[in-house]
């Protein structure tokens, strides 16, 4: 995810704030009861001041081609989204 969204020139990073550096998934995904492959998949991306609403639609454009692209490559995804 991470290479893809930089590839596409969008700075983002797993993992919370807090945790950054650590291969663990975030302590609060995990207190709020999802499942360890879910949090450990969470990506963090933040605003500054110099962002604007162009840069907003951007990421919201090229994010869920991203993703879907990723979801089509993941026998994982099938499983959790499965529920099994």
């Amino acid at each position: 995810m991470l290479l893809n969204l930089d590839m596409k020139g969008i700075a983002g990073s797993s993992g919370s704030a807090c945790t950054s550096g650590s291969l663990d998934p975030s302590h609060v995904l995990l207190a709020i009861g999802l499942p360890h492959e879910i949090a450990h998949g969470s990506l963090r991306l933040t605003l500054g001041d110099d962002n604007t609403e162009e840069d907003i639609d951007y990421v919201l454009e090229v994010l869920p081609e991203i993703v879907q692209r990723l979801r089509s490559m993941s026998p994982l995804y099938e499983k959790v989204k499965g529920g099994k």
